[in-house]
C-alpha cells in the first residue's frame, strides 16, 4: 500500500486525466478502499484541490478549475513536449516557465530535451514524441536510422538513411537525412516514419546543405502527393514573394518557372490563385481537371451576375 503522501500525489495524478472515476476504479488503482479514497479527496480539498463528486451509479470524482493553479503532475512524455515547446517561444514568460520546469526535470528527461531542441527546428506541432525521441537521438548518436516508410498511396517502403534534424514548416516535420539506397539527400515526413530497432552503424557526418532551401526544395518536390510545373509570366522574384511555399526559377527577366506541391489538387490551385497574372500548367492531370471545374464555377457565377 502506497504511504499517504505518495498516494495523493498518485490519486491527484489520475484525477487531472479529462475523465470521471468513481470511487472503485480509484481503489483499485490505487490499492486501497473506496472509504479511503473519500478521506484521500478530503485532503485534497483541505490542500486547495477542487475536487468534484458526483453521486449516484454514474457519478464519480474530476478535479475541476479553480481560482488559484495547482502544482500539474506531468508523465515523462508530456513534461518533455512542454518544456519543447517553451523552448522555441521568444518571450520572457516562456523563458522563465521554462527554467521552472529545467530546474525539476530528473537527468533522464533533461537528456531528451537536449537532444531534441539541438536536432529540431522550428516550432512544435504535434508528433508522436516516441517517434520524436528516436529519431533525434539517432542523429545525435550519428546512428544509421531504419524505418518503414508510408507512402502517399498507402504503401509502405523500407528505408535506411543517415538522420541529420528534424524540421516543422507548413504544419509538418519533415526528417532531412541523406538516403542509402538513393545515395541522395531526402526529405521525409516524419508523421510516416516508423522506426525499426536496432539502429544501424555509426556514420560519418556529411556537410548539410542549407536546410532553408532544401527543405523548401524537398517541399515542392518529393514531399507531397501532387506536383504542379507552371510557367509563370512575371519576374522570379515577384512570383517568389507572392507564394513563398513554391520553388521559382528565373526563365528569362519576365518569365519563371515555379513547381509546387500539395496533398491536393485544391491548395495548389489557391498557389496558382496568388500569382495575379498569367501562367500556364504542365501538370498533373489532377490540378488541370480542377482547375477547369473551378473556371466553370466561374464563369457559371458570372453569368448568373449578368443576368441576375
Amino acid at each position: 500500500m502506497l504511504e499517504t503522501s505518495a498516494r495523493l500525489l498518485k490519486l491527484l495524478s489520475l484525477l487531472q486525466s479529462p475523465r470521471d472515476w468513481s470511487g472503485p476504479e480509484l481503489a483499485e488503482r490505487l490499492g486501497v478502499t473506496t472509504r479511503t479514497v473519500r478521506n484521500d479527496v478530503d485532503r485534497l480539498r483541505n490542500l486547495g484541490y477542487p475536487v468534484h463528486a458526483t453521486p449516484g451509479q454514474a457519478g464519480g470524482y474530476k478535479l475541476g478549475a479553480g481560482a488559484s493553479l495547482p502544482p500539474l503532475l506531468l508523465d515523462d512524455e508530456e513534461a518533455v513536449a512542454i518544456a519543447l515547446s517553451l523552448s522555441t517561444q521568444d518571450s520572457d514568460t516562456a523563458v522563465q516557465a521554462l527554467k521552472k520546469i529545467e530546474q525539476v526535470l530528473p537527468s533522464r528527461l533533461k537528456h531528451r530535451l537536449s537532444t531534441l531542441q539541438e536536432y529540431t527546428v522550428g516550432t512544435t506541432k504535434e508528433l508522436d514524441p516516441h517517434i520524436a525521441t528516436t529519431i533525434a537521438n539517432a542523429c545525435r548518436a550519428r546512428e544509421r536510422l531504419r524505418f518503414d516508410y508510408v507512402k502517399f498511396d498507402g504503401a509502405q517502403d523500407r528505408r535506411e538513411v543517415e538522420p541529420y534534424r528534424l524540421v516543422h514548416t507548413r504544419g509538418s516535420w519533415y526528417l532531412i537525412a541523406w538516403d542509402i539506397g538513393r545515395n541522395d539527400w531526402r526529405t521525409f515526413r516524419a508523421d510516416r516514419v516508423q522506426p525499426r530497432v536496432p539502429n544501424g552503424p555509426r556514420f560519418i557526418p556529411r556537410e548539410l546543405p542549407d536546410l532553408e532551401a532544401y527543405v523548401k526544395q524537398g517541399l515542392a518536390t518529393a514531399a507531397w502527393r501532387f506536383r504542379a510545373t507552371v510557367t509563370v509570366h512575371a519576374p522570379a522574384h515577384e512570383v517568389a514573394a507572392k507564394v513563398p511555399a513554391a520553388l521559382v526559377e528565373a526563365v528569362d527577366e519576365t518569365t519563371s518557372r515555379m513547381t509546387a506541391g500539395s496533398d491536393t489538387p485544391e491548395m495548389l490551385a489557391v498557389y496558382l490563385g496568388m500569382l495575379g497574372c498569367d501562367f500556364e500548367v504542365d501538370g498533373p492531370p489532377e490540378l488541370v481537371h480542377h482547375l477547369g471545374k473551378v473556371a466553370d464555377r466561374f464563369r457559371k457565377a458570372i453569368d448568373t451576375a449578368e443576368h441576375g
